[in-house]
């Protein structure tokens, strides 16, 4: 649902916003996404010196982008199960886990990828 006044550059701009302030709510209050993100700092220059061709870099600079971007989806997951789920549930439980699961897959990713390009 668009808010009126809400289009156009302007919807654009407040998307922008929208994404820098969520951006800096992970670096605050999640270590994880701390971590992962300076590793991923670490890991795109590294992949860029490493890869022989553009595709190879593409894939190890992706597949870096990747762990963090997962990362915030699942703080996101916490944050609300955190949210409304002032009592332990099964669902919120399972909500939790599949969100940690879903961080290990990128970091699985992440590893199988450079490891295949970089053999």
């Amino acid at each position: 649902m668009v808010k009126p006044g809400n289009t156009g550059i302007r919807r654009l701009a407040m998307a922008l916003v929208y994404s820098w302030k969520g951006f800096l709510a992970a670096w605050r209050n999640e270590e994880a996404f701390r971590q992962e993100t300076i590793g991923c700092l670490l890991l795109v220059p590294l992949a860029v010196w490493l890869g022989d061709n553009g595709v190879e870099r593409a894939l190890l600079v992706m597949t870096a982008l990747l762990v963090p971007l997962v990362e915030l989806m699942n703080s996101a997951i916490e944050a609300v199960v955190d949210r409304f789920g002032g009592t332990r549930h099964t669902l919120s439980g399972r909500a939790k886990d599949m969100g940690s699961a879903a961080v290990f897959m990128s970091l699985v990713i992440l590893v199988t990828v450079w490891t295949l390009v970089l053999i």
